[in-house]
């Protein structure tokens, strides 16, 4: 489809997207504008962030019971510290991992924010039970596995392999 013509359509499905709304229906969306979003749920970097802090606090509670050591002037920051690492692994906990695939491009967070992947920066989908790698042309690789993020990797990959035959990118199914 040309440019104009996908303009044309957006408009036209943006006005009856509005009329339906008034009329109390759900709203129509082509496919070409549909964004699957698959989530994921972190869960072992919080479990490492906390073992730290226990960790910590157990030596730190070892040191205070050392003779001659004075902590009426740190106990404050000691206990600002414990609770920010739990906060830090409550941020890392409920701040989901996700990827969105959309018609020419996929979309996920890394830890400097989220990224955005061209269908022409992909060299290739690789996917095997329980895993799902997305190798760039220029850069690491994206991995989203079944056990470290609890990613629905099955319909990822369905997903991906349309995604893949769309825009003419190399899909190897491993077994």
């Amino acid at each position: 489809m040309s440019r104009s013509w996908e303009r044309m359509v957006r408009k036209n499905t943006s006005t009856v997207n509005k009329v339906r709304k008034k009329q109390g229906g759900k709203g129509f969306v082509p496919d070409a504008n549909r964004i699957d979003r698959f989530k994921g749920r972190n869960i072992i970097l919080p479990l490492a962030v906390i073992f730290f802090t226990g960790f910590y606090a157990y030596i730190s509670f070892i040191a205070r019971q050392a003779p001659g050591v004075e902590s009426s002037n740190t106990d404050a920051l000691y206990w600002i510290t414990i609770v920010c690492y739990f906060l830090l692994a409550l941020l890392f906990f409920f701040r989901r991992p996700y990827l969105n695939v959309a018609k020419e491009f996929v979309q996920t967070r890394r830890f400097t924010g989220d990224k955005i992947l061209r269908a022409n920066g992909i060299k290739k989908i690789s996917v095997q039970d329980g895993y799902v790698v997305i190798e760039q042309v220029k850069g690491p690789s994206w991995v989203f596995t079944k056990f470290m993020n609890r990613f629905p990797t099955k319909d990822m990959a369905e997903r991906l392999k349309q995604f893949a035959k769309d825009n003419e990118v190399e899909f190897v199914e491993k077994v």
